[in-house]
């Protein structure tokens, strides 16, 4: 009843936000493309995807230029859980040699083509032994050589999608031509789905060179790929809101380069766009144009830094940058001009939104081409807005509402680039896991590799910069050294200072807050190293992303565990000022506890209290340790679902930990749990209209929730996603991911899923649990664990119910090891008297531990925890 009350909140809640983007986007005009071909390849049937949109068979199609004779239908041999529908990636057009697809189009129209990829076995035929080309009949090559396999292991993605944009073909035929090349003297090719959709003519002004302000490049008779687009300021928007053409727009943030990253602007419902042309209304959805990101109000700090986004390329080819602008506040010439840089080159010198447009709230874009020439090292391409001081505008400050990187084809016709190569550091983590050696790894090689585990989003390489973000960790801070070559979509968070830039760099903890740093015990760093002997190698109890951590003493005889930051980690000030901002200011039992931090020298160190028996994980597998008992396990579980349930209620907002594992459940001496390393969590709505927080994807791999990896919305529901693979690797005893296995076991969350829905759970259980676990319990808990796994979030239940339902199964757990009877039943008369006194004392008890220090009596008295304790019932 209070799961569908509460779905009924969310649904109202969509339903207004719903309500006010139609008035928003009333006089937006969606384009209806007159011709639309969707090919679902390899299938015998039509089907429809997960926006509704119908794909039809191509068996016995005319399309193919043999009837389909020299190829084969084949289905995939497994399916991916982040696949967002079976259609069109369950089946697929098996190629042994070169053959075309033929299409007739409209000679007036360009048209987007997007090619659809999943890495699977088809027909007995590994993934990996599939290498091909692609070409149209037009001489544009799209792919050469190309391997779905190496490309999405490479971008942690598990399906590939290459959008094109093809111009008006001569005579109305379109083929594409799919080549296979030979490997291990067998050649294969394939191809899950075809998409041919008509488009608005949106390319066609030509786009300015940049560094040559004479020259402009012709786009209109280009062929171009998209390779990023982007919603600046704002959150994702799916294919279904945009202008009518199918688009995924993604949110920037993991795009921009520095700490300084500005701030975002959303428009009043009431707001209305003024479109100049229906090719302007097409070229963008509307609601991007709503959404913006300014460099902040300071304009001392802002004449000091670059808003800049970074981007990995292909050398050897031309790029068309398109910015999207819609001034949302200003109605004045001159209020707000700013430079545009590319590649460290001038694009645009004193640019005002409103000298393009006349007006207040219309949108304009405005396309640049530049050439990545062929050098050593990787293709980064920058794009940087700063003020135009010598036009002292009233505001020092740069706009942006959204940005699209397109790759155009070359001289000879060619689009492709080669395979991307596959991040080292992830095919060492692969190594050390076949090899059994699981042990930490920096928090951001889980963020590089978090796709493989919790899907592929739908995406041509856009979102890979949300997967291989640690593939580039050291160019945080110098970019340009690496000779390794990672062609491919792959972002970058490189740091180099460019010519165009008016910042300077400097020791990370410069950059702290002194208000954050006050909020806690300040440690000298002559202290720390007293603590630690110095930073004695033989004191270190762990290592993790935020880097080494020592056990110390500290005042004489108190007990602490220290950890400092790796100067080569790919986390830093913002981690562990969010760590000390967390913790100073929540207190709870099944929380770690903050001492203090060190920021002397440049170091961030933090001090919290120790915790004698270290990780969950560590009693759990690989290790020396005795083996920890059922109820010593559920015990554990049930206070790290309290820590959890109080961030998600007991505080002003609700607070997302975004990285819930078994390695951040610590446990104390006398074994009570408690939830630690707080470094990537976020704050989540802080209004009732607000469903989530759009931010960019962080976690680690096989613990992170798909959907929050598609839509890159977070809420407390992927905690609890990431609080189910913890529950299953309790019952389990083996790690979240362990590639050793087959392919079907991989993935704790989707192997253990697929025995609980066959009734085989028991078979992959630690076998040390196996004849102590009650009945009643193992089905309440497996139970729970499934519901913390569905695919929505809305079919989760919160961290409230996950704690009863727990708390339920140690219940039922007490009955059985008590021989059939409730605790603290004895065998003399009087025995309800005492069976509900014990009953009423545990469940205050347990109402006291989620109470946070900081309630109020009021807080307390309506507090649904301490109002619902007392009736201990299964949800």
């Amino acid at each position: 009843m209070m799961a569908a009350r509460r779905r009924g909140v969310l649904l109202a809640a969509a339903v207004v936000i719903a309500v006010v983007e139609v008035l928003v986007l009333a006089a937006a005009e969606r384009y209806k493309p007159p011709e639309s071909i969707l090919v679902n390849c390899g299938s015998a049937k039509e089907g429809q995807d997960a926006d509704g949109r119908k794909w039809v068979t191509d068996q016995g199609s005319k399309w193919l230029s043999d009837g389909g004779k020299s190829s084969i239908m084949a289905d995939a041999d497994a399916q991916d859980p982040s696949l967002p529908s079976p259609v069109p990636y369950m089946s697929a057009r098996v190629f042994t040699k070169e053959t075309a697809y033929s299409f007739s189009v409209d000679d007036a129209d360009r048209h987007w083509l997007r090619l659809h990829f999943y890495p699977a076995a088809y027909h007995g035929i590994a993934p990996e032994q599939f290498f091909f080309s692609v070409s149209t009949s037009t001489g544009i090559t799209l792919l050469r050589n190309f391997s779905v396999y190496i490309t999405a292991k490479a971008l942690s993605q598990a399906y590939i999608i290459r959008e094109f944009t093809l111009p008006p073909v001569t005579g109305g035929a379109l083929s594409l031509t799919f080549t296979p090349v030979a490997v291990n003297n067998a050649s294969y090719a394939f191809v899950n789905g075809i998409e041919i959709v008509s488009m608005p003519n949106i390319f066609a002004d030509p786009a300015t060179m940049v560094g040559f302000d004479d020259q402009t490049v012709d786009t209109a008779a280009g062929s171009l790929q998209t390779m990023y687009r982007l919603n600046v300021g704002g959150s994702y928007v799916a294919p279904t809101n945009d202008s009518g053409l199918s688009r995924d727009w993604y949110d920037d943030t993991p795009y921009l380069y520095g700490a300084a990253v500005g701030v975002t602007y959303r428009a009043n419902a009431t707001d209305t766009l003024k479109f100049p042309s229906p090719e302007a209304e097409y070229a963008a959805p509307a609601s991007l144009y709503l959404t913006s990101r300014s460099m902040g109000p300071n304009p001392k700090v802002n004449q000091n830094y670059n808003l800049t986004w970074v981007f990995e390329v292909d050398s050897n080819f031309t790029y068309v940058v398109r910015l999207h602008f819609c001034e949302l506040l200003l109605t004045k010439v001159n209020q707000r001009v700013f430079d545009i840089y590319i590649n460290n080159r001038t694009a645009q010198a004193d640019a005002d939104v409103i000298g393009w447009t006349t007006g207040k709230d219309v949108p304009v874009f405005k396309d640049y081409a530049t050439f990545m020439p062929d050098s050593q090292g990787d293709k980064i391409l920058w794009v940087a807005l700063h003020p135009a001081t010598d036009m002292k505008p009233e505001f020092y400050d740069a706009l942006l509402n959204g940005l699209e990187v397109f790759k155009m084809s070359d001289s000879s016709g060619n689009l492709a680039g080669p395979n991307p190569d596959p991040s080292k550091m992830l095919e060492e983590a692969e190594m050390e896991l076949a090899a059994g050696k699981f042990k930490e790894k920096p928090s951001n090689l889980k963020a590089a590799v978090i796709g493989g585990a919790a899907g592929g989003a739908a995406a041509f390489g856009i979102v890979a910069a949300i997967c291989v973000v640690a593939y580039q960790s050291k160019k945080r801070r110098e970019l340009g050294t690496s000779v390794s070559h990672s062609s491919g979509w792959l972002p970058v968070y490189g740091s180099s200072q460019t010519n165009a830039s008016k910042s300077s760099g400097g020791k990370s903890a410069a950059l702290l807050n002194p208000n954050i740093t006050a909020m806690c015990r300040h440690f000298s760093f002559p202290e720390i190293k007293a603590a630690t002997k110095n930073f004695d190698e033989s004191l270190v109890i762990g290592v993790g992303g935020f880097g080494k951590v020592y056990r110390g003493v500290v005042d004489g005889d108190t007990k602490v565990a220290i950890k400092r930051s790796n100067p080569s980690s790919e986390q830093g000030v913002l981690e562990f000022q969010t760590e000390i901002e967390m913790l100073s200011k929540l207190r709870h039992k099944h929380l770690v506890s903050l001492i203090g931090c060190c920021e002397d020298d440049g170091e961030m160190i933090l001090v919290y209290d120790f915790m004698l028996h270290g990780t969950l994980r560590e009693h759990l597998y690989k290790t020396g340790k005795p083996p920890l008992s059922w109820r010593q396990r559920l015990e554990i579980t049930i206070g790290a679902a309290r820590g959890l349930h109080y961030l998600h209620t007991g505080a002003k907002y609700t607070i997302i930990h975004r990285d819930v594992k078994t390695t951040n459940i610590l446990v104390d001496e006398n074994w009570v749990a408690k939830v630690s390393d707080f470094g990537l969590s976020k704050t989540g709505p802080t209004t009732a209209m607000q469903t989530h927080v759009s931010t960019m994807v962080k976690g680690s791999f096989g613990y992170l929730d798909p959907e929050y990896f598609r839509r890159q919305q977070l809420t407390e529901k992927s905690d609890v996603y990431s609080f189910g693979v913890v529950l299953f690797e309790v019952l389990c005893a083996r790690p979240a991911l362990n590639p050793s296995l087959p392919r079907e076991q991989v993935s704790l969350a989707d192997h253990a899923m697929s025995c609980q829905r066959k009734g085989t759970l028991q078979d992959i259980m630690d076998p040390l649990l196996k004849g102590k676990i009650a009945p009643d319990c193992l089905k309440k808990y497996a139970e729970t664990a499934e519901k913390c796994l569905a695919d929505h979030g809305v079919d989760r239940p919160s961290m409230g119910d996950v704690l009863w339902n727990l708390e339920f199964a140690l219940q039922m757990q007490d009955t059985f090891e008590n021989g059939g009877k409730p605790e603290g039943e004895g065998s003399a008369g009087g025995g309800s008297s005492t069976i509900s006194m014990a009953d009423s004392m545990a469940a205050s008890a347990a109402a006291l531990e989620l109470i946070s220090e900081d309630m109020d009596e009021e807080d307390i008295a309506n507090s649904v925890v301490f109002s619902q304790l007392v009736h201990p019932t299964g949800r």
